[in-house]
């Protein structure tokens, strides 16, 4: 599209008009005059604007940054930032604020995580509510990240996958699985339990509960297994996705050690496909090339009845072979859709 009518000229600053921080940037922006007149707009009185319909179209998420357009482009997150320093006016604290700080990509980058979890916090503070300018709230996390497939899937994977982001929901699952671990990660077992990150033991027939639980203050979806060892206390292994942008999801453990995921629908199963291990810091997602210690990841669920699927985790060296894996059959027990 070229523009949108009555949008044509200048330059359009879309903000939340609850937040502090977006509300002090809105008063105080100026821009260089060849860019023509500023124009603000609160997202949360004008929902139906033209632009704000154009947004939420695009798939911008004002709960996480800010936008400004002009002239037909669209400027989201990290550019949004780059843009008011790179063509805000010189003159004004605020405007001297920006160009110090957000003039390059690097910086923009590196800085906006950070802002935009004080800009959450304050508004948890606050008790104020999100925008969701894009309807989240209302469907499941997993409908996005499957997109088209999301209706094709089966019934147990509809509940499996029922969690909505930030909201109470709670689904329950308890099964029977295997695990065994070799290799680097077995030589690593007494490091990784006491990290809680996997479970780092060769067993059979271990009873486990997982519970999936959102977060009402993020798009989270959490995980939070027991495995019942014999001969051992329960042992607690958490997790949690975030969404990535697309099918992708990120799983992040403790310590902030993550893997990189694409969701499909594939061949009758729900399967992972590895996109790499990251270090989550301060927001950021650092690659680690971890591959030629461990190997590459994968996952497949399959459905056996409305209530129960089977599933397969298994990570895959090219030289050692399997160095981790766990398999088991769970049931749906218990769901808690607030």
């Amino acid at each position: 599209m070229t523009g949108i009518p009555g949008k044509e000229d200048g330059v359009w600053f879309v903000y939340d008009g609850d937040c502090p921080i977006c509300n002090a940037a809105a008063q105080a922006l100026q821009i260089r005059q060849r860019f023509g007149a500023l124009y603000t707009l609160d997202a949360r009185s004008a929902v139906e604007d033209p632009l704000l319909q154009e947004i939420r179209r695009r798939g911008f998420d004002l709960d996480q940054s800010m936008v400004i357009y002009h002239q037909g482009q669209f400027y989201h997150g990290p550019s949004a930032l780059k843009f008011m320093a790179r063509h805000g006016a010189p003159r004004g604290a605020f405007n001297l604020f920006n160009k110090a700080l957000f003039w390059s990509d690097t910086l923009a980058a590196v800085l906006y995580p950070w802002m935009r979890g004080v800009r959450n916090a304050l508004l948890r503070r606050r008790r104020i509510g999100r925008i969701d300018n894009l309807g989240r709230a209302d469907r499941p996390l997993f409908s996005d990240i499957f997109g088209a497939d999301w209706e094709a899937l089966p019934p147990v994977f509809h509940k499996h996958y029922a969690n909505r982001p930030y909201s109470d929901d709670i689904v329950t699952v308890d099964g029977v699985l295997d695990t065994h671990a070799a290799g680097p990660i077995r030589l690593l077992s007494p490091v990784l339990a006491l990290m809680g990150g996997i479970p780092p033991f060769t067993a059979r027939d271990v009873p486990a509960t997982v519970r999936f639980e959102s977060d009402r203050d993020t798009p989270a979806f959490h995980f939070n297994r027991v495995f019942r060892f014999q001969g051992h206390k329960p042992y607690r292994f958490h997790s949690r996705l975030l969404p990535r942008g697309g099918n992708e999801m990120v799983e992040i453990m403790p310590f902030g050690l993550g893997w990189r995921a694409a969701y499909t629908w594939e061949n009758d199963k729900v399967v992972l496909r590895h996109k790499g291990f990251i270090l989550r810091f301060c927001g950021h997602d650092i690659p680690l090339p971890l591959e030629p210690l461990f190997g590459r990841g994968h996952a497949e669920e399959t459905a056996v009845d409305d209530d129960t699927f089977d599933m397969h985790m298994e990570i895959t060296h090219p030289r050692w072979g399997s160095t981790y894996g766990y398999a088991g059959r769970f049931t749906i027990t218990n769901m808690q859709l607030t």
